[in-house]
C-alpha cells in the first residue's frame, strides 16, 4: 500500500487517528441489491458466485455506488466464504436461502481441506481489486476483506447460517482440539487472502465477525480476539502499516476493549452499541466506525435525520468513519440514501 495515499484519502486519514468533520463515509454492502444497476449486472452474471469470480463484473459493481454517491471508500465485491471455497469446500448459494456448504464436523472433513488456497477462487478477487484501484479517484480508498475465523467456521460446521451458531459452539466444546485446528487453518488462510488483496491494491482491510456476539467472554477471547491478533500480526509482517478494521457484530463493550488491543486501527460498531460508552472506553486506542441502524435508513424522514445528527455529535472530535451498524438492506429507497449522504456531509 502507498502510505502517501493517506494524505489524500479522508478514510485513511481517520484510520491513522485524525478526526475529520464531516467524517468520511461508506456503507457496508454498499455494492448490492438496493441498486438497480447492480441488479442488472447480477442478472447478466446469472448467479452470485459467477458474479464474485468474474473480475470485470465484480469490479463494475464495486464502482457503482462510488459513481452514484461518491463515498469515501469502496469495498471490493466478494464474499466471506471465498476462503472456505478456496480451501476446497463445496459452496452454493440458494436463492432466498443463503449459502450452502458441505458441513465440516470431524477430523476427516478437516483433512480434506486443501493445503493452499485455490488460485482459481482467489486470483479473480485480486484481479478485480487491481481493476477497481486503477479506476478509483486517488482520494477514494479501496477496502479488501475477509470473514473472521470464528464466523467463517460457523458456516463451515453447520453448512449454512443458523440463528445461534449452536453447531459450531457445540463442536468447539466437544472437540476442542479439532475446532482449534480449524481456526488455525482459517487464520493462516485469512492472512494469505488479505495479503493478496493488499498486494493487488487494497488500501485497508476489514475483518467481519458477524457472529461474535453469541460467545461467552472466554470463548470470545479464544475464538475471536486471539485469531484476530494473529491475523493482524501475520498481515503486518507482510505489509507493514496496513490498516485493519474489525467488525465484531453484537460484541460487548468489554469484548471491544479486548479487540482494541489486537493491533487493529478501528472497530466497527453495530447499531445496538452504546456510542458514548464505546468512545469513553476506546478513545485513544482505535478509531470508531458506524453505527446507523439500517432500518432508520429504510424509514427515512426525521428518524433518519435526527439519528445522523446524534451520531455525528457523539463522535465529534474523535476519529470516526460514518457507516451503518450492519449492511444496507435490499429494500432501502434510493432517495433515503441520497438524503443520508447529504446529512452526513452537511456542515455542523
Amino acid at each position: 500500500m502507498d502510505r502517501t495515499q493517506a494524505t489524500r484519502s479522508p478514510f485513511l486519514a481517520v484510520l491513522d487517528g485524525t478526526p475529520l468533520d464531516p467524517p468520511p463515509f461508506w456503507m457496508m454492502r454498499q455494492a448490492g441489491r438496493y441498486l438497480p444497476e447492480y441488479r442488472q449486472v447480477r442478472a447478466e452474471a446469472g448467479d452470485f458466485l459467477t458474479l464474485c469470480y468474474t473480475p470485470k463484473l465484480a469490479a463494475e459493481v464495486t464502482l457503482q455506488p462510488i459513481r452514484r454517491y461518491g463515498f469515501d471508500a469502496a469495498i471490493i465485491f466478494s464474499d466471506i466464504l471465498v476462503v472456505p471455497h478456496a480451501l476446497g469446500v463445496d459452496l452454493t448459494f440458494e436463492a432466498g436461502e443463503g449459502p450452502r456448504l458441505a458441513p465440516l464436523t470431524d477430523a476427516a472433513g478437516l483433512a480434506m481441506l486443501r493445503g493452499e488456497l485455490d488460485p482459481a477462487r482467489t486470483h479473480p478477487v485480486y484481479e478485480a481489486i487491481a481493476s477497481v484501484r486503477a479506476s478509483l479517484p486517488a482520494e477514494v480508498a479501496l477496502i479488501g476483506f475477509c470473514g473472521a475465523p470464528w464466523t467463517v467456521a460457523t458456516y463451515m460446521v453447520a453448512g449454512c447460517g443458523t440463528d445461534d451458531q449452536a453447531p459450531a459452539r457445540l463442536l468447539a466444546l466437544r472437540e476442542e482440539k479439532l475446532f482449534q485446528s480449524l481456526i488455525d487453518r482459517l487464520v493462516e488462510a485469512s492472512i494469505i487472502h488479505l495479503s493478496g488483496q493488499v498486494a493487488a491494491g487494497a488500501d485497508a482491510v476489514q475483518v467481519f465477525d458477524t457472529w461474535s456476539g453469541v460467545l461467552d467472554p472466554l470463548s470470545f477471547e479464544r475464538w475471536c480476539a486471539e485469531p484476530l491478533r494473529r491475523i493482524v500480526s501475520g498481515l503486518r509482517a507482510l505489509h507493514p502499516g496496513v490498516p485493519v478494521i474489525a467488525f465484531p457484530k453484537g460484541a460487548s463493550l468489554e469484548a471491544l476493549e479486548r479487540l482494541a488491543d489486537t493491533g487493529i486501527n478501528a472497530i466497527g460498531l453495530d447499531w445496538t452499541a452504546d456510542r458514548t460508552a464505546a468512545r469513553a472506553r476506546l478513545s485513544g486506542k482505535v478509531a470508531l466506525q458506524g453505527n446507523l441502524d439500517p432500518l432508520r435508513l429504510i424509514a427515512g424522514g426525521d428518524a433518519l435525520e435526527e439519528e445522523v445528527a446524534r451520531i455525528r455529535a457523539d463522535f465529534a472530535g474523535a476519529p470516526h468513519i460514518f457507516n451503518l451498524g450492519h449492511g444496507i438492506r435490499p429494500e432501502t429507497p434510493l432517495a433515503h440514501v441520497e438524503r443520508l449522504v447529504e446529512a452526513v456531509r452537511r456542515a455542523r
